[in-house]
């Protein structure tokens, strides 16, 4: 029989994702529309997100999938049997239709066949990816006038909880600490440490860096910040996040850095990478496992410059063990934190002012990276961070796992 967690860590979830993760910390408002997008494994958690929402008088547009198990596969048939226009297919007027008649999206992830892509040639992801970019364009266009937000969750199965080599209960209790689901009041924790991150993802910005030197035994790396950048935080898009980041000018990125944490991607388990970068681009790339998927994914538009710099401190986040789900890995505390960077988008949300104003030109000009991909890589060993400030101040801002702000 499957394991279903406690109704009161479901019931707890919802709460958290719908009050809290929805509107960016503030929830949802009466009248709202909230597309929630997931498959049939599900269930549980969908049914105690529907009861929220309407409790507080809010719209379910439902995006519903088959779950992708061992009888049959629909992403993997698909990807087997399209040819390239089908793989290319947009329903352009469905998509612009659904995005401009939701005000929040909810999306909650669980794999049920971790491997079920396996073999698949990664050509297919990418233009199947490229396709779909329009509707993460129209997402950000309207985030950027506040009249959308996001927010991404996970439900543990047994497939995923496997790799992690965890049982399904295990699974969920980690689920529950890093979201504070086994908490008298989760949303009031998750306000508590929100501030406390904020904190410092405004000292951040306000030091008005330069560019930054990331050092340690599997890495040295220098990172051009940019112009006219803020530092962000997850801020309810995901659930959980602990993270604190930015969008980098690709342009400066320069050196070298390796992974210690694999890569889930495309339903491949991508393992050992190592990037050298010069002049901002990706100009050799190796992984121990399946660097063929890592060499495709690179070489689609975009994908071979940076679109996010992160770092996580030890002292907020709540997740120790590894998950193989980069939701939680990509926030994992543990005894050194984790620095990552991602691959390909950016975020527009890290421009110090109104990016709606600005543009596709002017983020272009600020080197803001664009591309269909955007993929983090996670590391947890040692580094130490050196801000070089516009005043050409140099300053430690993050050692042994934390802030030194």
């Amino acid at each position: 029989m499957a394991y279903i967690p406690p109704k009161k860590i479901l019931k707890n979830y919802a709460k958290v994702l719908v009050n809290f993760a929805a509107g960016k910390g503030e929830g949802i408002k009466k009248g709202e529309t909230v597309l929630v997008q997931t498959s049939e494994i599900a269930k549980p958690l969908l049914a105690e997100l529907a009861k929220e929402i309407w409790e507080k008088g809010g719209n379910i547009v439902l995006r519903y999938s088959p779950s992708n198990d061992t009888v049959f596969s629909f992403n993997r048939e698909f990807y087997i049997r399209a040819s390239e226009d089908q793989l290319t297919f947009f329903p352009e007027k469905l998509m612009k239709g659904q995005i401009d008649s939701i005000d929040h999206l909810i999306s909650i992830s669980a794999e049920t066949n971790m491997h079920a892509l396996r073999g698949i040639d990664p050509k297919k992801f990418m233009l199947s990816g490229k396709a779909m970019k329009q509707y993460t364009d129209w997402c950000f266009e309207k985030e950027n006038r506040g009249k959308f937000s996001w927010t991404v969750g996970l439900y543990g199965t047994e497939a995923m909880a496997l790799e992690a080599r965890m049982s399904q209960e295990e699974y969920w209790e980690q689920i529950a600490h890093a979201c504070y689901l086994d908490k008298k009041d989760p949303i009031k924790e998750w306000k508590k440490v929100s501030k406390q991150i904020e904190n410092y993802q405004k000292k951040l910005t306000d030091l008005k860096i330069e560019r930054v030197h990331v050092v340690g035994t599997d890495v040295d790396l220098w990172i051009t910040i940019g112009k006219q950048r803020k530092w962000v935080s997850g801020g309810g898009a995901n659930i959980p996040s602990f993270e604190i980041f930015t969008s980098p000018d690709w342009r400066g990125t320069n050196g070298w850095i390796l992974f210690n944490q694999p890569l889930y991607r495309y339903g491949n388990l991508i393992e050992g990478i190592k990037l050298q970068f010069s002049d901002g681009k990706v100009v050799k790339s190796s992984a121990t496992k399946n660097e063929k998927v890592l060499k495709a994914m690179i070489a689609t538009d975009g994908a071979d410059k940076i679109g996010e710099f992160s770092l996580t401190d030890n002292r907020f986040s709540r997740i120790t063990k590894f998950m193989a789900q980069t939701l939680y890995d990509e926030n994992i505390g543990g005894t050194n934190g984790n620095t990552h960077i991602a691959l390909g988008n950016a975020y527009p949300e890290c421009f110090a002012g109104d990016p709606v104003k600005l543009g596709k030109r002017g983020f272009e000009k600020l080197g803001f990276n664009t591309s269909s991909v955007h993929t983090d890589i996670i590391s947890t060993s040692p580094r130490t961070v050196t801000a070089i400030l516009q005043n050409g101040e140099e300053k430690v801002i993050y050692r042994n796992g934390q802030f030194t702000l």
